[in-house]
């Protein structure tokens, strides 16, 4: 990991946001997230929207976004996703925090704002996807959806290699909901990956596996779908 020198600036500005995110505690959210089973070591409860305010009025800094992550309150955590300076991510980095990633919430915030713009989002989505941890894996399928629908511009060629990691992962029923949501995102960037990934559904019949079996029909239900068809000729 990187090593941290300090400013007093830095330290100002983390110490304003943590008095901040201690502001905007709500108990009843903590709860309702332990029911839904997001545990953290420390939650003071606050929204996706009070720390996107928050994040909004800070200068993004790679610094103050390594300082926020090894403080590990859930709203740190966030918090240095919104503000790190993707040019500044290093491979190392990603895979560290990835892999001390403890929920979905906090891989998927990640992903969302900021692995999905730095320039290793391809690579490190299909190294992850061939992960041991679950939530290392998780996040590698997410990632693989959220390149799908940023990446607009992307070669369809960057997104055929992870038809040759995914068939594992469709074993695993803890990754059905978010294997089928990226995947669909996977073969509804372009009419050749939705052929592609057509046929892998179809493959995925074959698989000794009932999840396998199931997704094959959730998916080539959605990718053969008339929104799908329509979407790919008014695209043309």
């Amino acid at each position: 990991m990187d090593l941290l020198i300090d400013d007093p600036k830095s330290e100002q500005q983390f110490q304003q946001i943590l008095t901040r995110i201690r502001l905007a505690k709500n108990g009843e959210v903590v709860e309702q997230m332990k029911e839904r089973g997001l545990e953290y070591k420390v939650n003071w409860g606050a929204s996706i929207m009070q720390l996107r305010e928050i994040a909004s009025q800070v200068e993004p800094s790679h610094l103050l976004a390594l300082k926020l992550w090894n403080k590990q309150w859930r709203e740190t955590m966030i918090l240095a996703a919104m503000i790190d300076i993707p040019s500044e991510v290093t491979e190392e980095q990603m895979d560290y925090w990835t892999k001390n990633v403890e929920t979905t919430e906090i891989a998927e915030t990640l992903n969302t704002f900021l692995w999905v713009k730095t320039r290793y989002a391809f690579v490190k989505s299909l190294e992850w996807c061939r992960g041991k941890k679950h939530l290392v894996r998780y996040s590698g399928l997410h990632l693989m959806g959220r390149l799908a629908i940023v990446q607009k511009a992307a070669m369809d060629e960057l997104f055929e290699p992870f038809f040759d990691v995914l068939s594992p992962l469709s074993k695993d029923r803890n990754l059905k909901l978010v294997f089928y949501r990226s995947f669909i995102l996977l073969g509804m960037k372009s009419k050749s990956l939705n052929l592609a990934a057509i046929a892998f559904a179809e493959g995925l019949k074959e698989l000794d596996s009932m999840t396998s079996k199931i997704l094959s029909e959730m998916i080539l239900t959605e990718l053969r779908s008339d929104c799908a068809n329509d979407l790919f000729v008014k695209n043309i």
